[in-house]
């Protein structure tokens, strides 16, 4: 059994794709992180940086004590080489695969994240922040655009480096992009948005959080983080 501390963001719903598509027993904690259940104690041994999603695995390869893992990409990793599913078989395909999750976390994520704050979230509308981040949306999506010419998962078959990406652009228009511009990422949008596990992964979020405007009170607790916060 594994323990998903989750809430249906988009690094959150990176695990639950995953966990739908190989069929695993699984059981969701949320992690209210609007009302701050990120900074309990408690959570803060699993995922010592105060982010979900963290997963507990209680039958880990070989047996012994359970295993704790926080960071979305990691917990991929993790869950890709225990059940040997989503990710390539041989050194290039292993190599192809980890190089575009990387991609997703080092660029395609926080990009988009910081479009998302300074575009939905910042009190202030600066235009200059907007602009950064709405154009840098659109380079990243059409770096991705062009990888997925001639291909119909960003690595040939789908893989962990797919599940990382697509619940970024699920909020394209959010995002001030339009997906018929890049039409190779929307075939690929489209078609995982219609795979089962991936209807059942984001029915799921729904039911534990409905899609509401953040309060400001939510907004003081994720966006005033401070070393002190943990103190």
């Amino acid at each position: 059994m594994i323990d998903l501390h989750y809430w249906p963001t988009p690094n959150g719903h990176k695990v639950t794709l995953f966990l739908e598509e190989a069929g695993i027993d699984y059981r969701i904690v949320p992690v209210n992180i609007g009302a701050g259940e990120q900074f309990q104690p408690d959570f803060l041994k699993i995922a010592p940086n105060n982010r979900m999603p963290a997963i507990v695995d209680h039958d880990p390869v070989g047996g012994g004590e359970p295993i704790a893992i926080f960071e979305s990409g990691a917990i991929l990793l993790y869950l890709a080489d225990k059940y040997g599913s989503f990710i390539g078989i041989d050194l290039r395909g292993r190599t192809e695969t980890v190089q575009w999750l990387m991609w997703q976390i080092g660029g395609l994520g926080p990009m988009l994240g910081q479009n998302h704050h300074f575009s939905g979230y910042a009190p202030e509308k600066i235009p200059y922040a907007i602009n950064r981040y709405v154009n840098e949306t659109n380079r990243l999506y059409g770096v991705l655009d062009r990888r997925l010419e001639g291909r119909d998962f960003i690595t040939g078959e789908y893989s962990i480096a797919d599940m990382a990406c697509y619940p970024w652009i699920v909020p394209y228009e959010r995002q001030g992009q339009r997906l018929e511009d890049t039409p190779n990422l929307k075939r690929w949008f489209d078609a995982i948005a219609a795979r089962p596990a991936t209807v059942t992964a984001y029915a799921k979020g729904a039911e534990i959080s409905e899609n509401k405007p953040m309060t400001e009170e939510a907004k003081k607790v994720l966006f005033g983080q401070t070393a002190k916060v943990l103190g």
